[in-house]
């Protein structure tokens, strides 16, 4: 149970600290995820479909923002998950910046080879306008989510 409770709290943790990053990079007027296309995606997925040439062109699908943020919040916890299938409870009682870094770039790999393609985009985004934009800016995310796994798993143990 431990486990689980700990990986749930340093996964929204991470996610959230993430979405702030985002939100910043709204604030200096650079594109933001959009979580409802994200979603609409994620339902379409659910019933077979995982591409499309682009995802803004399909159906979309009645409640699809809030699915989109679901998925983006259990996907963190999935990869908080990870973390602590990796690196253990001990980790997560005394943690280190090095793993939890390791593990958010890592998760780009999932975007750019699983959630840009079924969308549209490409592997790594290589079909959108500067693709190379994307990638760093992705990278960047990622490694803010890396963080902010350290930093969730910080406060999850001082809080215990």
């Amino acid at each position: 149970m431990e486990f689980v409770v700990r990986a749930a709290l340093i996964g929204v943790g991470a996610t959230a600290l993430f979405d702030l990053w985002i939100r910043l990079l709204v604030l200096l007027r650079l594109p933001a995820a959009n979580w409802a296309l994200v979603g609409r995606w994620f339902a379409h997925a659910g019933r077979g479909r995982f591409a499309h040439a682009d995802i803004a062109a399909a159906a979309p699908v009645r409640g699809e923002t809030a699915i989109g943020w679901t998925m983006h919040y259990l996907i963190g916890v999935l990869f908080a998950a990870a973390l602590l299938a990796i690196w253990g409870l001990d980790w997560a009682k005394a943690p280190t910046l090095g793993p939890a870094l390791a593990v958010g770039l890592v998760t780009v790999l999932a975007g750019w080879l699983i959630l840009a393609p079924g969308m549209g985009a490409g592997i790594a985004s290589r079909k959108r306008p500067n693709p190379n934009r994307i990638r760093l800016a992705q990278i960047v995310g990622h490694a803010v989510f890396g963080l902010g796994l350290y930093l969730a798993a910080v406060i999850v143990e001082a809080l215990a």
